[in-house]
């Protein structure tokens, strides 16, 4: 019967990490993916002349080699940062309101503030204020959290106590009048799932302050790319994987880890297991309902999944230009009202907020020479998408799809005739694939009660421990993290066994 030091299931980024780090740390570790190929969410697929990008759109934290990101230290300490080729893109976004307005702003502190001083003059004296609290916050946040200084106190880091869980809409319209403006600056709230109003301040400011002062960055060759570094790496120092070989049950004895059974039937003895699935499939479809902590159950009572995505993944027969796509990340936006475009993704009517990401604008080699892919995103629930009886569940798809279409050719006129390849992705679809609840992509909602500060790596089973976006937030740097973060705890508790 195969006895392994650690059972890691599921080969997304956090279970990549824990498995190669604790590999490299000399644990014998086996990796259990149902897939065929290692990544979840950081994976690609090929349609006709295209490799697809399933969901990398800007990787954040990496920083120059001069001025080196927390992600870069991760990815060097794990030993695939020499295998990676990265791309630094110089602008944050596009935002486009349709006869409205068009603004890009780069990846640098001074030329935003300039940018949206000249777009609005009126609030000139604010936007710089504004950005003062995000820098000033951000430095406290880093000092006094990512530090972990001993001595933190509201005291010392006032800003980061006031302002950490304040909702991001209240301190916007503390600083300004204009809901365009307001709009422009929190549009990365999609990158976290919740609305203005429901987004804690402290998130967004330290989103916006990572992806200007460490640049956000496009990965050559796509997630894989890198997904692909981590697990032939962990294979290179020791680690034992299994694809298409899914864990169907934890086992636990008097609330320890004894060890896994895989779908095929094996038993495999471990004494501890990394559970990259969700922490719900985890608790509920993994372990003896016996064995459960009562407190884990009471704890997904105040727990909501968050968002999934609709995504339409458009392989073009031309180059980026010819259809006047000039910049990598570009928000579309039909409303001012995020709360109002929050509340369309639990329908299935036309979106009002999308992102369109155009990969060849960073990286020309990264479709056949004279064409280009693009990802056109509306983030969505599930919900809608059951309701759907499964004779109208294609045509309902393509309806969907037609009218986020319109929406991109609004500002890429002639868009549709330019398509060679198309797929679309429903909540179902990445349900499928990623056997997340829901098809969900960051987890549980974000809202300021579900914050990764909240969390925890550790379970009350003794010997299980969790990874990635269910407990440290979608994305990523953050699931990356995650990885390292639990590989860690499990080296620490086992230092001196």
């Amino acid at each position: 019967m195969p006895n392994f030091d650690v059972v890691v299931i599921g080969a997304g980024n956090g279970g990549l990490a824990a498995a190669l780090t604790l590999a490299k740390a000399g644990r014998s570790v086996l990796l259990l993916e149902r897939h065929n190929i290692p990544g979840g969410c950081a994976t690609s697929f090929i349609r006709g002349n295209f490799e697809f990008e399933v969901a990398l759109h800007q990787l954040s934290g990496l920083g120059s080699r001069e001025r080196p990101g927390p992600l870069r230290a991760s990815l060097s300490n794990m030993g695939v940062l020499d295998k990676l080729e990265f791309v630094e893109m110089q602008n944050l976004y596009r935002v486009i309101f349709p006869d409205r307005i068009d603004i890009t702003l780069k990846a640098e502190r001074g030329a935003v503030v300039d940018e949206l001083c000249r777009f609005f003059p009126k609030e000139s004296n604010s936007i710089q204020r504004f950005f003062d609290l995000v820098y000033s916050f951000s430095q406290q946040l880093v000092e006094g959290i990512f530090f972990r200084d001993p001595n933190i106190s509201k005291d010392k880091y006032p800003l980061y106590f006031k302002y950490a869980f304040r909702n991001t809409q209240e301190v916007l319209d503390d600083h300004f009048r204009d809901p365009l403006l307001k709009t422009i600056l929190s549009v990365y709230w999609g990158y976290m799932g919740v609305p203005p109003k429901q987004l804690p301040f402290g998130d967004l400011a330290v989103l916006l302050w990572a992806y200007i002062e460490f640049k956000p960055y496009h990965l050559k060759g796509g997630s894989q790319a890198l997904s692909n570094a981590l697990f032939d790496t962990f294979l290179q120092h020791g680690g034992k994987a299994r694809l298409n070989c899914a864990a169907t049950k934890i086992l636990v004895e008097n609330g320890k880890i004894q060890g896994v059974i895989t779908e095929q039937g094996e038993r495999i003895e471990t004494k501890c297991v990394v559970s990259n699935a969700s922490i719900i499939q985890t608790y509920i479809d993994l372990i003896d309902r016996k064995e459960i902590p009562l407190s884990q159950l009471d704890y997904f009572k105040s727990k909501t999944i968050g968002p999934s995505a609709f995504t339409l993944y458009l392989g073009l027969d031309c180059n980026p230009l010819d259809l006047g796509i000039h910049e990598a990340t570009n928000f579309i936006l039909a409303t001012t009202d995020m709360n109002r475009a929050f509340d369309l993704w639990r329908t299935l009517e036309p979106q009002e907020w999308a992102l369109f990401t155009c990969y060849d604008v960073s990286d020309p080699d990264f479709s056949p020479p004279g064409k280009c892919q693009a990802a056109l995103v509306a983030l969505q629930y599930a919900e809608p998408w059951y309701l759907v009886p499964p004779y109208q569940y294609a045509q309902t798809k393509y309806r969907y799809a037609e009218n986020m279409l319109k929406l991109a050719e609004s500002v890429f006129p002639g868009l549709r005739d330019q398509i060679e390849e198309a797929e679309a992705a429903t909540p179902l679809t990445h349900l499928r694939y990623l056997g997340h609840p829901d098809g969900a992509i960051y987890g549980f909602d974000q809202f300021a009660k579900d914050s990764a500060y909240f969390r925890t790596n550790h379970s009350h089973i003794k010997g299980l421990y969790h990874t990635g976006a269910w407990v440290a937030g979608g994305g990523f740097q953050p699931t990356l993290t995650s990885g390292l973060s639990t590989a860690r705890s499990i080296l620490k508790s086992t230092k001196n066994k």
